[in-house]
């Protein structure tokens, strides 16, 4: 009998990424990758993402791979608004819970801390300490006040998180890339653009000046690594301005954009998956972020019109 011959190894970006996808990731992420690129439901999405949500609206169940245990965590409930947000299901009353959780967590000022108490006694990477008494947090505020304005989301607590999101983004001054993804995500969301407007063309100096933004990917040794991240844990104008039409993208050259996007194509491995950036600490969590990051960085290529299948 004949023997059957092989298929031939997938080409395209997308289709060795797909390979990559149903090799290793998680439900969640096997159901956004084919919502994005395969024309799959939404409801498959949604779907997925409810396994990970508590019953006090929050989310848990290592949905933000960094943080293991069951317990709601912001982190967690802000991975959980950008699924929503990305199959366009940021409304109801899913939000209003979510929204309930944020309230009963949020500090003093409206915010919300990076990591919550309850996190103790769970395992979570090092770079994210548990403490007693959190402090109000940009880098997790930032995105979810964003998101929730975009979608045109009300709730008394947003309020207060708002005026702290402005408040925060406003004085800024020595920051490091995660902190400035935070107050773009929030500057392309708010509804007062011509503030927004302002305070981006005042961090957009800031991440020229403090050398935020590897501007030239063939020399990233000349870009300085901010304090505590991973030796090479560079970060590039499309990191910023993942959209084309984000306020970020003003801040760099056709010419500086272009260099970008072409070596985030160049990132995909040979596995088909995108590499993560920071360091890893433990098995789990680096197999679970890789999918994460591999839809995310299609994403990015594909909104800015680069062909990927």
């Amino acid at each position: 009998m004949a023997e059957k011959p092989l298929s031939p190894p997938p080409t395209t970006p997308l289709a060795r990424a797909e390979r990559f996808v149903w090799l290793t990731a998680r439900v969640l992420e096997q159901r956004r990758f084919s919502y994005h690129f395969l024309r799959g439901g939404a409801d498959q999405v949604e779907t997925a993402l409810t396994a990970y949500l508590n019953e006090d609206g929050g989310y848990g169940h290592a949905l933000e791979p960094d943080l293991r245990g069951p317990v709601s965590q912001p982190l967690h409930t802000a991975h959980a608004l950008r699924v929503l947000d990305s199959i366009g299901r940021c409304g109801g009353m899913r939000v209003e819970r979510i929204c309930r959780y944020l309230t009963e967590i949020s500090t003093h000022e409206g915010a919300l801390p990076a990591i919550h108490p309850s996190q103790r006694g769970y395992p979570s990477a090092p770079f994210v300490p548990v403490v007693d008494s959190p402090p109000s947090a940009l880098l997790t505020t930032g995105p979810v006040v964003g998101l929730l304005h975009r979608n045109q989301v009300w709730h008394a607590w947003l309020f207060r998180a708002t005026e702290f999101c402005w408040a925060a983004v406003e004085s800024l001054e020595k920051s490091h890339p995660y902190e400035i993804q935070a107050a773009v995500a929030f500057l392309d969301g708010v509804p007062d653009r011509p503030r927004a407007e302002a305070a981006a063309d005042r961090l957009g100096r800031l991440v020229r000046d403090q050398r935020l933004a590897v501007l030239d990917p063939d020399r990233p040794e000349e870009y300085p690594v901010a304090d505590g991240y991973a030796p090479g844990e560079h970060h590039f104008p499309h990191d910023y301005a993942r959209v084309p039409h984000s306020l970020a993208s003003h801040w760099f050259t056709e010419e500086e954009m272009a260099r970008s996007l072409d070596r985030l194509a160049a990132d995909q491995e040979e596995d088909g998956g995108w590499p993560i950036r920071w360091e890893p600490w433990a098995p789990g969590s680096a197999l679970e972020w890789r999918p994460i990051v591999t839809v995310e960085a299609l994403r990015t290529l594909r909104a800015h019109g680069r062909p990927v299948d």
